[in-house]
């Protein structure tokens, strides 16, 4: 599983022109799901993700978490993380999770997101989506499991 984390001001997701979901302070993160990844991995990864400490603290180094910040977490489901490249100038994304297995632990990631107490909207699993977003540092991190 990976996850590209970026702290922003604020995020929005919209499907068809109409906002289904935004967020202020806290991260974007774009989740990927491959064929290996389970349930124990996408809660191990929804934890780190909540604790991993890129606020800034009193003396301005990264040293809050985003639960402790009180931040928010906007999650898209985002397949094409597990783009592989290595062949020719079109990707290949045969180590993405099928659909079924994806959306599932997709799921779980938001659902353990929520049970540690941040707030969390999503995009539309399998949609094509907008995401906008203003990067807040410019601040960005990948996770993976």
């Amino acid at each position: 599983m990976k996850a590209l984390i970026q702290r922003v001001t604020e995020a929005g997701v919209s499907v068809d022109g109409q906002m289904i979901g935004s967020i202020g302070r806290g991260f974007l993160i774009l989740l990927g799901v491959g064929h290996q990844d389970t349930a124990a991995t996408a809660q191990t990864l929804a934890k780190k993700s909540s604790a991993l400490r890129i606020f800034p603290d009193a003396a301005n180094k990264m040293g809050v978490s985003l639960k402790d910040a009180g931040g928010e977490a906007l999650v898209v489901s985002q397949f094409t993380l597990y783009a592989d490249t290595r062949k020719g100038n079109r990707p290949a994304f045969t180590a993405a999770a099928p659909p079924d297995l994806a959306e599932r632990l997709y799921l779980e990631f938001v659902e353990e997101l929520k049970r540690d107490g941040i707030r969390t909207e999503t995009g539309r699993f399998g949609a094509f989506m907008q995401v906008r977003l203003q990067n807040d540092g410019p601040v960005t991190i990948l996770l993976e499991s």
